[in-house]
């Protein structure tokens, strides 16, 4: 999604040039290439698939719509387990329209993880309950903090469900360290993305999360914290820009790689 102006070809070739072996997956540009098509260019091309993103939307009230995020969720681990990616982002969902009922909302997310769950682990796939920063809990996740994520997640086998620590969403939580390490010690830390806090924000907010090392966020200070709660998978960047998609996007994936071994390895 960093460089989403890029086809999927483009996107191969440009990680090639770069040594990039890695890449999270979005559904849309997926289903839009073609599931086997993309399937086969990722492993022609040495790429591995580390996550896909993203599945959720969990809070309908409607049984026929909460049916049909059902099905559209398993038809999203079926495309993980076809990229050869054991794990799958999930973006919970916000409150459905005229609901002002936060813990009901989150309380049918885990009536659809309970479905859910055991689901993906036939198919050898992993949820990964993402919090979003508190101002999308009213149209996009009800999931605000860590806290929230584990406290859903634990109800279920952390081989099932865990959780996606994300610097963007959380950077400002004082508790997120201490809901990392607890996390970690269950083995509920499916997958870590970066995107830095600029602001201001743009109209609409989705689509403000800044390149790394252009923002308020100290990006080692959270790779320490999970590394430190035993977390060896691999690091994403996941930037919704609209300036970065501007771009040319060979030459935003080359600056991303670069901000990375800048602001993140040691």
């Amino acid at each position: 999604m960093t460089v989403k102006q890029l086809s999927m070809p483009e996107l191969a070739d440009a990680c090639g040039q770069l040594g990039i072996t890695n890449v999270g997956l979005w559904r849309e540009p997926v289903q839009t290439y073609g599931l086997e098509a993309t399937a086969k260019l990722v492993r022609d091309a040495g790429l591995t698939v580390t996550t896909l993103c993203r599945g959720g939307f969990f809070t309908a009230i409607d049984a026929a719509e909460r049916a049909a995020a059902l099905d559209d969720n398993r038809r999203a681990v079926d495309e993980a387990a076809t990229l050869g990616t054991d794990t799958l982002v999930l973006v919970s969902g916000g409150l459905p329209a005229g609901s002002k009922d936060l813990h009901g909302a989150r309380e049918r997310i885990a009536d659809a993880l309970s479905v859910l769950g055991p689901y993906a682990e036939e198919r050898g796939v992993k949820l990964a309950i993402e919090p979003l920063h508190p101002m999308y809990a009213s149209d996009r996740c009800v999931v605000s903090t860590l806290k929230q994520a584990l406290d859903l997640a634990e109800r279920f086998p952390a081989h099932q469900v865990g959780v996606t620590v994300d610097t963007y969403h959380i950077w400002w939580d004082d508790d997120a360290p201490a809901q990392i390490a607890r996390a970690g010690a269950a083995g509920r830390i499916h997958t870590f993305q970066l995107a830095d806090w600029t602001t201001p924000l743009p109209e609409g907010v989705l689509n403000g999360r800044g390149q790394i090392g252009d923002g308020a966020i100290d990006m080692r200070e959270w790779q320490n914290y999970v590394e430190a709660a035993g977390y060896t998978g691999a690091i994403e960047v996941e930037l919704f820009n609209d300036d970065l998609w501007a771009r040319d996007g060979r030459e935003v994936l080359a600056e991303t790689a670069a901000r990375f071994v800048e602001h993140v390895v040691r």
